[in-house]
């Protein structure tokens, strides 16, 4: 009886433990279903939903989670960037014809030829046809914040317009990429690259600020920069344009730095010849060459007489994703080639190529050969289209 008892006991408690085992196992299961129908709803939520981000004029803006379809107003580089952003262009239905004739010439058409499909005809100068635009479809449109009536009449149409700017950060190259890139993370949460990115950008800055800081400012290189040139204009940066930061940045001077007007300002060969820097940079918003300016091959101009004629230091600025000058994904390895082509003996242990393929694969995935990496640093003439 005794053992009947224990057996009987035995099997009560065995039951009792497949009983409990089995009410966790069905509440365990339970709770990763539950965990699931939140992630999937999650999912889904993002797919159909919107959320709301703060752009470059301090608006909010309520933007889907989902975007297939991106136009691009009057912030010329901004394409590019969001081209290696995404590593594709797939999403980049628009954009202005000057960025168009950028990419045919530079990298971004080679390495992105879906970017060439790219409409531009919603583009005129800096204005937007709304009408054309509307037959684009675009899920965002991303405009200037230079033009806030513009996003106005956008938003007044029903885009979903987010404004970005270009010279808010005082045409800092730098800190415009890092916080267009800071942005972009925050629209396409997604794709987020804000830390890679500035990490990246803010260490080639400080290691270049930590080489050319003891410079004596009499020793320190004299640079013009050529922001556009022809038979009839010569156009340069004074103090307030990108061409500012290029040189204090690399620890040269901007001998037109005297110029405070903002953006591109008129300057003449008188200048020049007062000025007499030691290095001209001419920028990819003009056709010339630095055998232009060697040959006097342009216009009535003579630079025979100019430092940086006479010993062959006019440089072309590169071209890789765009125009270099402006912010763009090329501008930390754009400062690089500044400073090596401005002190090469202090920067004489870069080499510029290794440092660009390394800088697009670390922060952007893209992987570059040694000719793409080269060819941005020989960009032809026909970049300068346009303008």
């Amino acid at each position: 009886m005794k053992k009947m008892k224990k057996v009987l006991c035995a099997a009560l408690a065995g039951a009792m433990v497949l009983t409990s085992t089995g009410c966790g196992g069905s509440k365990e299961a339970e709770k990763e279903t539950k965990q699931q129908e939140i992630v999937e709803t999650t999912a889904e939520e993002k797919k159909t939903g919107t959320h709301v981000i703060v752009d470059h004029l301090g608006l909010e803006v309520e933007v889907p989670y989902e975007v297939n379809r991106i136009a691009v107003g009057n912030i010329l580089p901004l394409p590019s960037v969001l081209t290696v952003f995404f590593d594709s262009a797939e999403k980049i239905v628009g954009m202005s014809p000057n960025s168009m004739s950028a990419a045919k010439n530079g990298l971004l058409g080679e390495l992105y030829p879906d970017i060439l499909n790219a409409e531009t005809g919603y583009m005129n100068g800096s204005d937007i046809n709304l009408e054309e635009l509307m037959k684009l479809e675009p899920d965002i449109v991303l405009y200037s914040a230079s033009q806030p009536e513009q996003g106005e009449q956008l938003r007044n149409a029903g885009f979903a317009a987010v404004a970005l700017s270009v010279n808010k950060w005082e045409y800092n190259t730098i800190e415009t990429l890092n916080q267009w890139i800071a942005l972009l993370s925050e629209i396409f949460p997604d794709n987020d690259k804000t830390d890679v990115a500035a990490k990246y950008s803010d260490e080639i800055y400080n290691m270049v600020q930590e080489r050319v800081a003891d410079i004596p400012e009499e020793e320190r290189e004299r640079v013009f920069f050529l922001f556009k040139y022809s038979d009839t204009d010569m156009l340069t940066s004074g103090s307030k344009f990108f061409g500012q930061f290029w040189a204090d940045a690399s620890g040269a001077v901007n001998v037109a730095e005297e110029i405070t007007t903002d953006n591109q300002v008129a300057a003449n060969m008188e200048q020049v010849y007062e000025w007499n820097p030691s290095i001209i940079f001419i920028t990819n918003f003009t056709a010339a060459q630095p055998d232009d300016l060697y040959n006097n091959t342009i216009g009535n101009y003579d630079w025979s007489a100019v430092d940086a004629v006479k010993n062959h230091k006019v440089y072309k600025m590169p071209l890789g994703m765009y125009r270099s000058y402006t912010p763009g994904a090329d501008t930390p390895v754009t400062l690089l080639w500044f400073a090596k082509n401005t002190y090469p003996e202090l920067f004489e242990d870069i080499n510029i190529i290794q440092e660009t393929k390394d800088y697009y694969k670390e922060v952007f995935g893209v992987e570059l050969t040694d000719e793409q990496a080269a060819s941005i640093f020989a960009p032809n003439a026909e970049a300068g289209a346009g303008f």
